[in-house]
């Protein structure tokens, strides 16, 4: 029998993987773009209120992504995990209740009803995103396959970005600028894409369940009771972190991927209060954006497999771009200038395929971070780290929308209304502009303190498989030495049965290596 991490990884398995970035991708997206201007322009909510649904949601969910993550990873143990797999079991499940999605988008319902709603969408998507995040290291070790997955499930999760800006714009069409119906018939239609994607995923991906590893195993002190399993669930979620690059690249991404929030919920504002134009202005311009993060993606993929650039240096050149773009934003608002229409077109373009190296290359890197830990702890973890990902992501989500909400209302911004007061336009333009560069900042600052390439991760591999088959420590070259410090922030030997393994294992309730 062929094991599932000796198959090979084409195209076609790469899109039946990655179709599921359309829930990822496209349902943030929407909800990013529209949902905040829906509940405060067709539900009745203040913006206060608006913001306080987003920040119980994600005090919800600072349970829900580390738990499932904890799930996934012991839920081989069971019966169903055995037959349906301990990732995949929640993607079946998960396909029908998509619909739920399409329950976000009805008004006048209250402000329970849209509370209530929005926990079932953030409970779905830990279902379903945190155990299809760890898929891709299972299904493959290979660096190209891996950069593969990653990059196709990019290009889905910009094509869903760029359904979640276009389709209500061409909605609007048929429905009307000012008509909330577009919003239920878009969350409508996408319940059903999503429903599909997430399907597919599941008929065309595998696990590595039976592939044992002889060289270590999980005590059996894991096999308690509900607060055994809810203490090594902190204990996994905090060890996590003990892992340099880790470390470094939860910084990179939370802070690029919190300034790409702040920037798409605030322009909305800032065209229809600052530049005086429609909503339809909205859709059109980040629809161009989106349609050219698509060949953007696969450009940045060329860019770490082909050219061989480090990620390091691809998102400082994506990062630099960005910058480049909320100068000219800054300067038309500024000037009251009219812009061609074809330069506007040009700078979104340039928006777009920036913006698809910010979101692809943190999620390519995160596919090796289990690699890393491995070399640590002797134990694969994928399901904690795509948890606290999961849990990152959702909560800069929310966090930055209900900052903007304070920060709107306190200076004055009124729900509603076809003009703003001053205050109200330069908060917008403060948010959308100074706090997306503050963002973007830190993260380039990171990146030439993370060292993770191709080259490096090709020496933590081999050197896994050497000591898998009893090589001695003492045998390691000076070079993969010092790559080792560089990755997992500890000395050689510290790691694979030293004290830095000792120190976290110990932790997390798992055993020595024999």
């Amino acid at each position: 029998m062929v094991k599932p991490t000796e198959r090979r990884v084409g195209y076609g398995v790469a899109i039946g993987y990655g179709v599921t970035d359309l829930f990822g991708g496209g349902a943030f997206a929407i909800i990013g773009t529209w949902l905040l201007f829906f509940y405060t322009t067709y539900c009745g909510l203040s913006v206060i209120e608006a913001g306080s649904i987003f920040a119980i949601a994600r005090v919800i969910d600072a349970l829900l992504s580390p738990i499932m993550g904890y799930v996934t990873d012991n839920f081989g143990n069971t019966w169903l995990g055995r037959k349906f797999g301990r990732r995949r079991f929640f993607l079946l499940l998960s396909s029908p209740l998509m619909f739920l999605y399409a329950l976000l988008w009805l008004t006048d319902m209250g402000y329970w009803y849209y509370l209530g709603t929005y926990l079932s969408i953030e409970l779905l998507s830990a279902m379903v995103l945190v155990p299809w995040e760890t898929l891709a290291a299972e299904m493959t070790n290979r660096y190209e396959e891996r950069s593969r997955l990653s990059g196709v499930r990019m290009i889905c999760s910009q094509l869903g970005g760029f359904l979640a800006v276009s389709v209500p714009g061409i909605i609007m069409q048929f429905t009307g600028k000012d008509n909330p119906f577009t919003y239920t018939l878009t969350g409508l239609l996408f319940s059903t894409v999503f429903c599909i994607a997430v399907f597919t995923t599941w008929r065309c991906t595998w696990e590595a369940k039976d592939v044992q590893e002889e060289s270590f195993h999980i005590n059996l002190q894991r096999t308690g009771g509900l607060f055994n399993h809810l203490k090594y669930l902190v204990l996994d979620l905090f060890s996590s972190f003990k892992i340099r690059a880790f470390r470094l690249h939860i910084i990179i991404y939370i802070f690029s991927f919190t300034a790409m929030d702040v920037f798409g919920s605030v322009f909305t504002y800032y065209v229809i209060y600052c530049l005086k134009q429609d909503a339809s202005s909205v859709s059109g311009w980040l629809s161009i954006a989106a349609f050219a993060s698509v060949p953007g993606t696969y450009g940045f993929m060329l860019l770490l497999n082909k050219l061989n650039i480090t990620p390091s240096a691809a998102l400082r050149l994506s990062y630099g771009c960005i910058f480049g773009v909320l100068t000219f934003l800054f300067i038309t608002y500024y000037t009251n200038i009219q812009v061609p229409t074809t330069l506007f077109s040009a700078v979104f373009i340039l928006l777009g395929a920036a913006r698809s190296g910010l979101y692809y290359i943190p999620w390519n890197i995160y596919s090796f971070i289990p690699d890393i830990d491995e070399m640590v702890t002797q134990q694969r973890r994928e399901g904690i780290f795509a948890g606290v990902m999961v849990l990152t992501r959702k909560s800069t989500v929310a966090i930055a929308i209900l900052m903007i909400g304070i920060v709107l209302e306190e200076c004055g911004f009124v729900k509603g209304n076809g003009a703003q007061p001053e205050s109200a336009l330069h908060a917008i333009i403060g948010l959308m502009i100074f706090a997306t560069a503050a963002l973007l900042a830190v993260s380039f600052w990171v990146t030439f303190k993370f060292k993770l390439t191709r080259e490096t991760h090709q020496l933590l591999l081999k050197e896994i498989a050497r000591r898998k088959l009893g090589g001695n420590g003492t045998d390691c070259d000076e070079k993969t030495q010092a790559v080792i410090l560089q990755l997992t922030g500890y000395e050689y030997d510290e790691v694979w049965g030293g004290d830095a393994t000792r120190r976290i294992t110990g932790n997390i309730g798992l055993s020595g290596a024999k």
